[in-house]
C-alpha cells in the first residue's frame, strides 16, 4: 500500500494505493468496481471537505488513470485525512482505515431525522459540506480464496468490528452514513491451491483474524482522530 499525493480544488490531498495485480477478487461498497468481482487494485481517495462532485464514478476512474491504475480494481473516497491511514496485520490479513467522524450516526435513526453528512451544500458556506464520501473507509486482504458467501460474512465480520472499535474509543455511533468497506481475497488458482474457505464469521479462523486487524485499525483511528480534534480545538483557543 503506497500513499500518492495530487493537487486539487486548491488542496494538496493524498490518496492510498494498493496495486494488487492478478489474482485477487473483492467485494465491495464503493462507488467504482462494487460488488463481488476481480480486483487488481484498490484507490481510497481524499477529496476536499466541501466536495461537490456528482459523479464520483467518474471521478474515480479520472483519479485511477492518473495514478496509472489498468484493469479492473475497486476506488473510494473519503473526507478523512487520508495521509493518517492506518494499518494493522493479524495472521495474514492486512487491513488499512482512514477514520473521520465530523459526523458520527447511528445506522437506525427515527424516520425522516435529517442527517448533516448528506445535507445539500449552501454556496454561501453556511451549511456542513456536501456528501462527504466514506468517512470510514476500510480495505482487508486476505491470503486465501473465500467463496461468495465468505466474502459477505466478511463484510458483516469487518463491520461489527469497526463498530466495537469506535464504542470503545468513546464514540457513540455505529459509524458515520457513508462509510464504505472492501474486502479482497486470493483466488484459488493464485492461493497456491488452498481450499476456498466458505466461512469468515467473527469465530471462524479467518473472520477472526479480520475482526481483530479491522478493531485494531479502526480503533487506532478513532483516538488518533480525537487527539486531531483536541489539538485543533487548543489552537483555536490559543
Amino acid at each position: 500500500m503506497e500513499t500518492v499525493w495530487r493537487e486539487e480544488d486548491g488542496a494538496r490531498l493524498a490518496a492510498t494505493v494498493w496495486r494488487a495485480g492478478d489474482g485477487y477478487r473483492a467485494v465491495s461498497s464503493a462507488p467504482l468496481g462494487g460488488g463481488i468481482g476481480p480486483a487488481r487494485w484498490v484507490l481510497n481517495a481524499q477529496v476536499a471537505g466541501r466536495y461537490s462532485r456528482t459523479d464520483p464514478v467518474a471521478h474515480l476512474r479520472e483519479l485511477a488513470a492518473a495514478f496509472g491504475l489498468e484493469g479492473p480494481g475497486v476506488g473510494m473516497l473519503t473526507a478523512a485525512s487520508v495521509s493518517r491511514t492506518v494499518r494493522r496485520d493479524d495472521g495474514g490479513v492486512r487491513v488499512s482505515a482512514t477514520v473521520g467522524l465530523r459526523v458520527p450516526t447511528w445506522a437506525s435513526a427515527p424516520a425522516g431525522r435529517p442527517d448533516p453528512e448528506l445535507a445539500p451544500i449552501d454556496l454561501d458556506g453556511a451549511s456542513p459540506p456536501a456528501r462527504a464520501p466514506g468517512t470510514v473507509n476500510i480495505v482487508v486482504a486476505v491470503p486465501v480464496p473465500l467463496s461468495d458467501a465468505a466474502l459477505v460474512n466478511a463484510v458483516i465480520t469487518a463491520t461489527e468490528a469497526k463498530t466495537q472499535a469506535l464504542l470503545e474509543a468513546g464514540y457513540s455511533c455505529t459509524g458515520t452514513a457513508s462509510d464504505a468497506v472492501c474486502v479482497a481475497a486470493r483466488t484459488g488458482a493464485a492461493a497456491d491451491g488452498a481450499e476456498v474457505e466458505v466461512f469468515a464469521g467473527p469465530r471462524s479462523v479467518w473472520g477472526a483474524r479480520i475482526a481483530r486487524a479491522v478493531h485494531a485499525a479502526v480503533h487506532a483511528g478513532a483516538l488518533d482522530y480525537s487527539a486531531y480534534l483536541e489539538a485543533r480545538n487548543r489552537r483555536g483557543q490559543a
